[in-house]
């Protein structure tokens, strides 16, 4: 009877977190903020890019579209490697839920980054 019973109580919980969508984290989840931070690289405004995943799995080989995208600060090619019109973010290493990654550049104007693709990994 125990095990009928955990096995009911385990079904009834997958159901649920698969009926609330739980398990079906798409691109779509990656949220990718900016903000101007105050200061000034060559008298041009810095601007902080925080990129969060918005689901319960991490992503990883995210890739944003970023076709046009300067800066006169330098980013290491390991936070963001451009390459054509694509950036690679953190050099393919998973961005975990609840924890923001995040990078600063410096242009005039913030530039408006997609999402192209990434591979969802839950466990």
């Amino acid at each position: 009877m125990a095990t009928f019973l955990n096995v009911f109580a385990a079904l009834f919980f997958f159901s649920f977190v698969v009926s609330k969508g739980y398990c079906q984290c798409t691109t779509e989840n990656l949220q990718i903020n900016q903000q101007q931070i105050g200061k000034q690289v060559q008298s041009k405004p810095e601007w902080k890019v925080a990129i969060s995943t918005g689901c319960p799995c991490a992503q990883l080989e995210v890739k944003l579209a970023c076709d046009g995208f300067q800066t006169v600060e330098a980013i290491d090619s390991s936070v963001l490697a451009k390459s054509g019109g694509e950036c690679l973010v953190n050099n393919g290493q998973p961005i975990f839920p609840n924890k923001d990654f995040s990078f600063t550049y410096a242009w005039d104007t913030s530039f408006q980054f997609k999402t192209l693709s990434s591979q969802v990994a839950c466990s």
